[in-house]
């Protein structure tokens, strides 16, 4: 017999949650800070948490930098600004919803 979503109910196969979680969420922020000794870092805000663990980790792979992901904020060791909303778009999230400040 087939997986079902515990979700939705569906068949594995045919779930769409994962997607409609996407853009469900709120505007993602994505904006550098200096920490200490003026170190920059990306802060990425507004993704599920959920997902945040799974986001952060995929980011810190694709942009071979060092990061964590707490208190619903990831944040990236460097200035990636740029490069996040490419990746992120990848990952399925809407362009519309990603904010560059």
């Amino acid at each position: 017999m087939a997986d079902i979503c515990k979700k939705c109910g569906m068949l594995l196969d045919l779930c769409v949650c994962e997607i409609l979680d996407k853009e469900e969420t709120q505007k993602i922020k994505i904006y550098t800070t200096a920490k200490k000794f003026k170190k920059l870092v990306t802060v990425i805000e507004g993704i599920d948490k959920n997902r945040l663990d799974e986001t952060a980790s995929e980011l810190k792979h694709k942009l071979a930098c060092g990061g964590s992901a707490k208190n619903g904020v990831v944040v990236l060791q460097g200035d990636h600004k740029k490069r996040v909303p490419d990746y992120l778009i990848k990952m399925g999230y809407p362009k519309e919803i990603i904010e560059v400040r």
